[in-house]
């Protein structure tokens, strides 16, 4: 496994491309200032030891050396040792609704942003656990299969939007029976499904796979987002609402009865979404109760520093500068390595 031990210096390497820029510009004013003088080609005849192309040849081994010792101070390493560590945790699918009514603002900013927020922080209470995300609106598919990395758990989430998923409806049964295909075969591991939706549209057979889930020890908590007084869809990209074919416009209803029904067939809670943390709290309690099992773990524990190739690489390249002269060397004038025009 390969890794820098200090990556924040990578953020250096943006001094390159402003290098080359200014070298760039400094040979046009250089060029601009000497055609001011006369014709390039006579001045190049009366000054036969200037080199044309040793300056840039100088430039550019610089350059590769300043790179070189950058990506040195990042300390680049590769994994010498794996070892298998035991570490306790539970398994979390997250399936969101992504439905056109999660854009509905009766919450702050959307439905949708609201959950999306709420994963987020989830994600930053979790430790040695591992967490899955599932999309669904008529149809579910995995965004992101069970991982540890919550680095690209909250990369991912980032991406979601309702654009993801054109089939429109809200099929909670296809997203529970998708979730429990996303668990490890671990065994003894406290699992967890997280489902996030505002219930309309609910296509059927939801409750059902609730109670399936529950007899295999898979806990279904239910966040409904929403109002249930409703609120209008916005129309992405417009001031406006979305209307139905009679010109009307649409609103859409927290269906809570229907999300309370699935959190006890699935032996978990339900807890509503609104502009309050209350709903944060409670999931985080219930999840905390799970059992946490051991899970076995490969990890790298030692890594060799590889910073000495590269420290041996910018020493030979400056050694190279210093023993390029610009202008022509007398003793090899015979030897053209750079060809005069």
């Amino acid at each position: 496994m390969f890794r820098f031990g200090e990556p924040v210096y990578l953020y250096l390497l943006i001094i390159l491309p402003i290098l080359v820029g200014l070298y760039l510009y400094s040979n046009y004013r250089r060029r601009k200032k000497i055609a001011q003088y006369g014709d390039p080609e006579l001045l190049a005849h009366l000054m036969p030891d200037v080199s044309k192309y040793r300056p840039d040849v100088k430039f550019w081994l610089v350059f590769a050396a300043l790179a070189m010792v950058i990506f040195m101070l990042a300390r680049p390493q590769f994994g010498s040792k794996m070892e298998t560590v035991k570490r306790q945790g539970v398994e979390t699918v997250v399936a969101l609704d992504i439905s056109n009514s999660m854009l509905a603002q009766d919450v702050t900013p959307s439905r949708l942003e609201k959950s999306k927020k709420l994963i987020s922080r989830l994600v930053e209470t979790f430790n040695n656990d591992k967490v899955a995300i599932i999309v669904f609106a008529g149809e579910a598919f995995t965004q992101l299969p069970i991982t540890s990395d919550y680095i690209s758990a909250k990369m991912f989430l980032e991406t979601i939007n309702p654009s993801l998923i054109s089939t429109q409806g809200t099929d909670i049964a296809g997203a529970i029976n998708l979730a429990m295909k996303s668990f490890t075969p671990n065994e003894g591991v406290g699992r967890a499904i997280v489902l996030i939706t505002d219930g309309e549209n609910h296509e059927g057979g939801a409750v059902e796979a609730a109670q399936e889930a529950a007899k295999k020890g898979v806990r279904v908590f239910v966040l409904g987002v929403g109002s249930p007084d409703g609120a209008p869809i916005p129309a992405e990209g417009t001031n406006e609402f979305r209307r139905d074919k009679d010109g009307n416009v649409i609103v859409t209803r927290l269906n809570e009865q229907m999300c309370q029904e699935i959190a006890k067939a699935g032996n978990g809670i339900y807890v509503r979404v609104d502009n309050t943390n209350n709903a944060e709290r409670a999931l985080n309690a219930e999840i905390s109760k799970l059992a946490k099992a051991d899970v076995e773990t490969q990890v790298f524990t030692e890594f060799d520093e590889q910073f000495q190739v590269l420290a041996w690489l910018a020493l030979i390249l400056l050694a190279a500068d210093l023993m390029l002269l610009e202008r022509k060397n007398p003793l090899f004038k015979n030897i053209k390595l750079f060809k005069q025009n």
